[in-house]
């Protein structure tokens, strides 16, 4: 297998310079960073509060896979020119099977250089390129991952990508908690794994075990004698008149994965690798592999079909309608418009097609010990499903820990589409947010948070307005409150004040003057039994939220 492996992808699809500090971040966490920013200290995994005290210029970027997606299709498209089995195992990476086209080319070593010189043609100076090539894809990723900016492909001989793996590290098989119980057990490398008896291994950690077996022994996850589906499977969506937006393409690729999965789960089957097929009115066909390191659920094979689909249409809409992106990433965009103009569509898809071109047995799933905690799972996630296809996928959200001061920026609301509904999600722990928070309001957590704060005024017991002085000590003490929780209220009411704590001063950002704020909260008792949290800034008192 050969694998193209385009380093910092995230970045590089902004379009920012590599040599400028940036980072990208999801659920408020770093999850690529550029050279430049990993000069400063900055590191994948640390919070976005960390590495913005690391290096307070660098430009912090939300993800957006969408993005990723469509910018790497012209990097697929340059390797079509060796093979058409193409396979995308996601955003910045591309791998396929060197049998046919190192004949053809000449040997591995010419067919790595000739990948490695097509890719960089197509990315120019925005982004790195590694290339890999092993006896199987995860081998040959970790040979692309081991090459320099500075040097040619790596190459491992036949039947030495076990002897290449087994000084690496256990860590690379990015499996959390199956690498942490063998590093307790002594097993630092992915050789001293691969020593064990596969026996041995299935009997204590089961087919998690077995698979991370396989790939440690340098072959693939999955055993060579899979059953090749039928025609059968294969399902298709006929578009009347041709579809010429990406909206209507997604809506049909969501109908086929569910329709395609049903049948799968009714065969017994599991897909792990996927050819999406869409054509147009004028004849002209596309075609892409998608595998995964586990199973196609439905959600997944329609998100890789609306990737690939919005790809080839970007590429085709680009030259002609540029999208209104930032002046960082106008400067990629401009350099993919030249391959959009000879590879885009000309017209609208008429036929979009899910084949299952790889399939297992499906391993089946452990229901709850007490009951059919999997099975509620299935409802919600069906559940979700149909309002996604009425709302839109970014309508339906999820709410996640986050690390704050204020009641509101503790939680916030992701997408459903990008977490497993079935799965325990570490973020909705109460401890998931270890990191400190000077100023943070202590629990317990107001059960409402106003999404229109409501002004309010603050008094003493001489009517005398109260403020927050600069070393963050009230001017006096609370005795009366002015506010109304009645919607569209024209006069608010007096409450007096029982009880009162705080203030809890808050000079947030204080290195930007774009977004600089200082803020102080306290908390109220009122006379009639409630209680609020209210927050000062430039002078103003707001009703932040109610217990």
């Amino acid at each position: 297998m050969l694998t193209v492996w385009c380093p910092d992808w995230p970045v590089v699809a902004w379009g920012v310079p590599l040599d400028e500090p940036s980072v990208v971040v999801s659920a408020n966490r770093v999850i690529a960073t550029s050279p430049a920013a990993r000069t400063e200290g900055i590191a994948v995994g640390q919070r976005r509060r960390d590495a913005q005290g690391r290096c307070p210029e660098v430009a912090v970027l939300d993800r957006d896979t969408d993005r990723e997606a469509r910018v790497f299709e012209p990097v697929a498209a340059a390797l079509e020119a060796f093979t058409p089995r193409i396979e995308l195992v996601g955003p910045g990476m591309v791998s396929f099977p060197t049998l046919g086209p190192s004949r053809f080319f000449g040997g591995d070593e010419e067919l790595a250089d000739l990948a490695f010189d097509a890719v960089g043609t197509v990315l120019g100076e925005r982004g790195e390129v590694r290339v890999g090539i092993a006896d199987g894809s995860f081998a040959a990723y970790l040979a692309a991952r081991s090459v320099s900016a500075q040097l040619q492909p790596r190459i491992v001989a036949p039947g030495q990508s076990a002897g290449f793996l087994a000084p690496i590290t256990i860590q690379t098989l990015e499996r959390s908690d199956l690498v942490d119980v063998l590093g307790r057990l002594g097993l630092q490398t992915l050789g001293a794994f691969a020593s064990l008896s596969a026996a041995d291994v299935v009997g204590r950690f089961g087919r998690e075990g077995q698979l991370a077996h396989r790939l440690a022994s340098g072959v693939d996850e999955h055993t060579p004698d899979l059953r090749k589906p039928g025609e059968d499977l294969s399902v298709t969506w006929l578009f009347e008149p041709a579809a010429d937006r990406i909206d209507r393409c997604a809506f049909a690729a969501k109908a086929l994965a569910e329709e395609l999965h049903a049948t799968l789960s009714a065969n017994g089957l599991a897909c792990v690798r996927v050819a999406i097929e869409a054509e147009t009115e004028n004849g002209e066909c596309h075609v892409r592999l998608w595998r995964h390191e586990g199973a196609l659920s439905a959600a997944a094979l329609a998100e890789r079909a609306r990737w690939q689909l919005d790809g080839w249409l970007q590429m085709a809409a680009s030259a002609s309608k540029p999208k209104k992106i930032d002046q960082e990433a106008r400067k990629g965009t401009d350099q993919n418009d030249e391959v959009a103009r000879s590879n885009g569509p000309t017209a609208g898809i008429t036929r979009l097609s899910l084949i299952p071109d790889e399939v297992v047995a499906a391993s089946g799933r452990q229901l709850g010990f007490w009951g059919g905690r999997a099975e509620r799972a299935d409802e919600v996630t069906r559940a979700v499903a149909r309002l996604q296809t009425l709302l839109g996928p970014e309508a339906i959200q999820v709410p996640e820990r986050r690390g704050g001061r204020g009641a509101a920026e503790q939680i916030s609301l992701i997408p459903a589409a990008a977490v497993d509904l079935g799965e325990t999600r570490i973020a909705t722990e109460v401890g998931w947010v270890k990191e400190p928070w000077p100023g943070q309001l202590p629990l317990p957590v107001p059960s409402r948070v106003w999404s229109d704060p409501q002004e309010v005024q603050l008094l003493d017991a001489i009517d005398s307005p109260i403020g927050v002085s600069g070393r963050g000590e009230l001017t006096s003490n609370p005795a009366m409150v002015c506010l109304d929780l009645t919607p569209h209220a024209t006069r608010r009411r007096r409450s007096h004040v029982v009880a009162w704590a705080g203030p809890w001063p808050a000079d947030e950002r204080w290195w930007d003057n774009d977004s600089h704020r200082r803020r102080a909260r306290l908390q109220l008792e009122l006379d009639d039994g409630s209680a609020h949290v209210v927050v000062i800034e430039h002078g103003v008192w707001w009703l932040e939220a109610t217990f």
